[in-house]
């Protein structure tokens, strides 16, 4: 039987049970927090940094004058910004004052990204859908962010998981050191991996950082034998252009000989806008309309037969058997 620590911590900021659309059957998904990729269509702000964060989201305030459990939670009730009787802003989304309002405020207008935890508690929730596992055919998937940021935890989740025989699953972006890669590979059963843009400079320009690390872990990964599945968030004018797609293509079936067991397009929505204001960032694709739906759902489906063309197995969504 494998071993683990038990007691190794880490940071996430989600436990998602009875998911259908992260790995084959029924599965519980964690979220593991902190990327080293910052994608300019990336959704879900929460998840860059690998520390707890807390958000406001003033609109949901309900007034100090009705309640002000978050001002008598604060060691220092200055860290909180008060205008109109409400509370507008944070001054450090970071600190401990900060983690300790969100947790007694009724209406999530400070609401805590992220919290420490240890993979013994974290396999307590796995474990209590066993049977739905069994049944599905389904297990653990461990997302992000990026799952293999926190490697030492990472790899303990998936050591504990296949302790248990529990099918195991990730998600990432493949963009960290070798060494990481292979530490986790024996106890990964399933591999999502993104590949956002082919060229480098372009990668570089949407993600701030080169592809040609995440490139070489991708045939690590492939020539490892376990199934890999491509997931490729279609933008329209950034990657979602016929060139790149053909490019990816032609990489995934001529230097990868077409061992990836399926190719998924997925479309881009614009998402997390409130989100990342609650962490006082601008949403990077602020200004960018999307065509309409219609539009670029035709595109998806064209741009998955032109790769079909390729030999390679590409398919419009998430909502396909892996590997039919």
């Amino acid at each position: 039987m494998d071993t683990y620590d038990p007691e190794t911590a880490g940071t996430v900021f989600n436990i998602q049970r009875f998911s259908v659309h992260d790995g084959p059957g029924i599965r519980t998904v964690v979220f593991i927090k902190g990327c080293s990729l910052r994608c300019i269509w990336c959704s879900n702000p929460e998840s860059m940094s690998r520390r707890e964060q807390v958000g406001v989201f003033p609109d949901r305030c309900i007034g100090v004058d009705k309640c002000d459990a978050c001002l008598k939670a604060a060691p220092d009730p200055s860290v909180l910004t008060v205008e109109d009787g409400r509370v507008t802003g944070l001054k450090n989304k970071n600190s401990r004052d900060g983690l300790a309002c969100a947790a007694v405020c009724p209406t999530n207008a400070l609401k805590a990204w992220g919290w420490r935890t240890t993979v013994a508690e974290v396999m307590q929730e796995v474990t209590a859908d066993r049977e739905f596992y069994e049944e599905s055919g389904g297990g653990l998937t461990l997302s992000g962010g990026e799952a293999l940021i926190q490697s030492e935890f990472a790899i303990e989740l998936l050591k504990a998981a296949r302790a248990e025989g529990i099918n195991t699953c990730i998600e990432t972006a493949l963009n960290y050191p070798t060494e990481t890669l292979d530490a986790a590979l024996p106890f990964i059963d399933l591999a999502f991996c993104d590949l956002k843009h082919m060229d480098p400079a372009a990668h570089k320009r949407f993600t701030g950082v080169s592809n040609k690390r995440i490139l070489r872990n991708l045939r690590k990964v492939v020539e490892s034998g376990i199934p890999v599945v491509i997931r490729i968030p279609v933008v329209p004018k950034h990657n979602g252009t016929e060139e790149n797609l053909r490019a990816t293509a032609r990489f995934l079936a001529d230097e990868l000989e077409g061992r990836v067991n399926q190719v998924q397009l997925l479309p881009f929505y614009k998402m997390g806008v409130e989100k990342y204001a609650s962490l006082g960032k601008a949403y990077p694709m602020n200004h960018f309309n999307a065509p309409p739906r219609e539009e670029w759902e035709a595109d998806i489906r064209d741009f998955a037969e032109m790769m079909c063309s390729f030999g390679v197995h590409a398919v419009a969504g998430t909502a396909h058997r892996i590997g039919a």
